[in-house]
């Protein structure tokens, strides 16, 4: 299963029915579980583990050491990959720094499309769509069904929520909270996704408190925290406490 041009490292750690096409590279302490696939002229390195049945393609970047002036040979610093993953042609993921925690890590079922950047300590959850070339600067969180259009670009340490939505070539400065829609340099609220939450299966009562929570950030007027007393008025929806928790713990501010 694995092309004689490739070149793996004797310690490298691959379950048996790994396919590594031709002139990949393996480095010495990566870990590949069953199922996946590594594209040809691929480049895996750095302390890496990766779970089960991923797809990465074709000149891959993946592993390699942080974008960061900060950090140093010998630094505690890995990189996580969970199962399920489809990793399409030039995508570049690198590890975590000792000052961020360490450690890069990406969950399951993640559609990561061509030419994608994730930096190092980024973490992000499942069932998450990266259009082509979109990047995320360093420390980055990105929560479970998140979509990022083409070119949308995240700066460091932002949140993007729960079901949020980046438009294409949408510059991210501030969290976005879940399940909003966000649009444009800088990015700015442009409604809920609806559409999207509605396919994985939010009822229409989800929808309208959603919805209603919507224009209490946005469109009544209130201060911040003035909002967020109404919303934890609604207590009972637990969509909108997650919400409220969300901003609460925001370090950048939320986009507004």
């Amino acid at each position: 299963m694995i092309d004689p041009t490739a070149r793996v490292a004797p310690t490298a750690r691959l379950a048996p029915d790994v396919e590594v096409g031709p002139y990949a590279v393996i480095g010495p302490q990566v870990q590949i579980g069953p199922g996946c696939v590594i594209g040809p002229h691929t480049l895996i390195t750095g302390n890496t583990r990766i779970g089960r049945n991923n797809h990465i393609f074709q000149f891959g970047s993946i592993g390699e050491i942080p974008q960061d002036k900060k950090y140093h040979p010998g630094d505690d610093s890995r990189l996580e990959i969970g199962d399920g993953n489809t990793i399409r042609e030039f995508c570049t993921i690198n590890t975590g720094t000792a000052g961020g925690g360490g450690v890069t890590r990406i969950g399951d079922d993640n559609w990561l499309m061509a030419y994608v950047h994730i930096a190092h300590d980024c973490i992000i959850g499942n069932h998450t769509i990266f259009a082509n070339s979109s990047s995320l600067a360093g420390h980055v969180l990105v929560e479970d069904h998140v979509i990022l259009g083409g070119f949308a670009l995240v700066h460091q340490f932002c949140a993007l929520g729960a079901h949020s939505f980046l438009a294409v070539s949408s510059v991210v400065l501030k969290d976005v909270p879940p399940f909003v829609m966000a649009e444009g340099n800088s990015a700015r609220p442009r409604g809920i996704n609806a559409e999207g939450m509605r396919r994985r299966g939010f009822s229409n009562a989800d929808l309208a408190a959603i919805r209603g929570a919507y224009k209490t950030l946005y469109r009544s007027g209130l201060r911040l925290q003035d909002a967020l007393a109404v919303l934890d008025g609604e207590a009972d929806c637990e969509h909108l406490a997650s919400l409220a928790s969300f901003i609460r713990q925001s370090r950048r501010g939320i986009i507004r």
